[in-house]
């Protein structure tokens, strides 16, 4: 018996996202949106659209997502091709907003459950999933509550626990953690290198090169609605004339907290941004894992103790 073959549009041989001359020009606009762009994401791959606003990222992934339709190009999710088949490639993917777009009449964990019945989930698993997302993301005893008691970081968490509800191939995320606070950042951080370790392909736009350094394998920069450069972080970073990074754990003394310690790390010459990787202690000693980002040579920062 032959192979039987698969859904129109489908091409099972590809990696997760494939995207081949993708143009998208709107109505009276003298110019692309997004302007001819081709790349590829392997499975289980985190990939990152990086660039400024305006650059044509978030347009890329609506038409990946099936939200906007492409002028020109072709683009496969899962192996569908998102404008022949936009049923079956929505059943392959999820989206996490930027903004919130929770039901702010229902509770989070009805948000959850009515996404996955939307999805075909039967009740009982909805109900199994939901509590087990709930638990990832640190709001199981808030299961009952309604989103406008949510802070920023705590909707983003439950806006990336739904779209897992369906279990999709390819998670896209728009600017994850744009607007939330350090401690809120690290914990979306957190849960997203967890998914990439559980397998799951993530595509996610970002303004912030060190947001794509902690977080993906790769990185396409945009701008103008150009693929201007595809490499991996630490590639891109070295191709960047005069820039360093350097890792640090520091000790605080004196009753000193993280807070204070990122400060004076701030205040130093020559480096351009501090970021929190982790931290531990009470009130009386902190202990803060950090990484600068500094615009000359790093060792010029370490003198004599």
């Amino acid at each position: 018996m032959g192979d039987e073959p698969g859904p129109r549009g489908a091409d099972s041989g590809l990696g997760a996202v494939a995207v081949s001359e993708l143009v998208k020009r709107y109505p009276k606009s003298p110019l692309n949106a997004v302007d001819g762009i081709s790349f590829e994401v392997g499975h289980g791959e985190v990939f990152g659209l990086l660039g400024p606003n305006g650059a044509g990222k978030t347009t890329t992934v609506g038409m990946l997502t099936t939200r906007v339709r492409p002028t020109g190009g072709r683009a496969l999710v899962g192996g569908v091709d998102v404008v022949a088949e936009p049923v079956l490639a929505r059943a392959r993917l999820a989206v996490v907003p930027q903004r919130s777009n929770l039901d702010r009449s229902i509770s989070i964990r009805r948000n959850l459950t009515f996404h996955a019945t939307y999805h075909g989930v039967g009740a009982a698993e909805a109900e199994r999933r939901a509590n087990e997302l709930l638990g990832q993301f640190g709001l199981r005893e808030r299961g009952d509550a309604k989103p406008d008691l949510f802070s920023g970081g705590q909707a983003q968490r439950v806006m990336i626990a739904r779209a897992l509800m369906h279990e999709p191939q390819v998670l896209f995320l728009d600017e994850p953690t744009s607007g939330l606070d350090p401690a809120a950042r690290l914990f979306v951080w957190d849960r997203l290198r967890e998914l990439r370790d559980r397998g799951v392909t993530l595509i996610l736009t970002t303004h912030d090169m060190h947001e794509a350094a902690v977080l993906t394998d790769r990185v396409g920069i945009m701008d103008h609605g150009k693929l201007l450069a595809l490499d991996t972080p630490a590639a891109l970073m070295r191709s960047l004339p005069g820039s360093s990074t350097l890792e640090l754990t520091l000790d605080g003394r004196n009753g000193a907290t993280g807070e204070q310690l990122l400060a004076a790390l701030q205040g130093l010459p020559e480096v351009e941004r501090v970021e929190a990787l982790h931290e531990e202690g009470g009130a009386e000693r902190a202990q803060l894992r950090v990484r600068l980002y500094v615009s000359g040579e790093a060792p010029q920062l370490v003198g004599p103790a």
